[in-house]
């Protein structure tokens, strides 16, 4: 708990309101009414995984950064595709996690608009998206993506921009692989019941949002 403490105090120091749990379970009983929940994956009771694993079951959206000390690709994947937003490893520099705290309050705020695409749909006040009829749940991070993306419809948006507005990753530390890997979840939920493909690649620069008719 002491790195928790040391945390704490850091985190209102720089001027954000901050609920301490004890332990996982705690945690899942007041993630609800965050803004924004930095979890363990290492914590008494229930770690980190099945406490956000939890929090997506019963569909609470509330945006997730992971600190681990379990620096591997199948721990990362792992803690992504339960719904983790990122994540940040151990060791780590305060400013770094500060800087990925206001990253993911900015990706998550509230804006009332409606963003369209052929019959693509996209609340972005409620974060509801849908092709037609047809409701589509992304994770907060594929929902943030697509969100840029569809913002710069009709403009090649680069892997190194994604990352910056995605991950507030401006150094390269991830390579351009969890790029791919969540164009490739967005595209296999938009392109449900072989509906029309709306991301392209453009090969070896990024992707670009357009109109299936407007292909060039």
């Amino acid at each position: 708990m002491a790195m928790s403490r040391l945390l704490e105090q850091a985190l209102t120091e720089s001027g954000f309101a901050v609920t301490l749990a004890e332990n996982g379970k705690q945690g899942l009983a007041l993630a609800e009414e965050k803004d924004l929940i930095i979890v363990d994956v290492m914590m008494p009771v229930m770690n980190g995984f099945e406490m956000v694993r939890r929090l997506r079951d019963a569909c609470i959206k509330t945006p997730v950064l992971f600190l681990t000390a379990r620096d591997s690709v199948d721990d990362r994947v792992k803690g992504l595709d339960i719904g983790a937003d990122d994540y940040l490893v151990k060791p780590f520099k305060l400013d770094e996690l500060l800087a990925r705290v206001r990253a993911l309050l900015r990706r998550f705020r509230d804006v009332d608009e409606m963003l369209e695409l052929e019959d693509l749909q996209v609340d972005t006040r409620t974060h509801k998206v849908k092709r037609g009829t047809a409701n589509i749940y992304l994770s907060n991070t594929e929902y943030a993506l697509l969100e840029l993306l569809l913002r710069n419809a009709g403009q090649v948006v680069s892997k190194q921009t994604i990352l910056k507005e995605i991950w507030d990753d401006e150094t390269g530390y991830r390579d351009f692989n969890v790029v791919e890997v969540y164009i490739k979840y967005l595209r296999g939920k938009l392109e449900i019941l072989g509906r029309s493909r709306l991301i392209h690649t453009v090969r070896g620069t990024g992707y670009i949002m357009r109109s299936s008719e407007a292909e060039s």
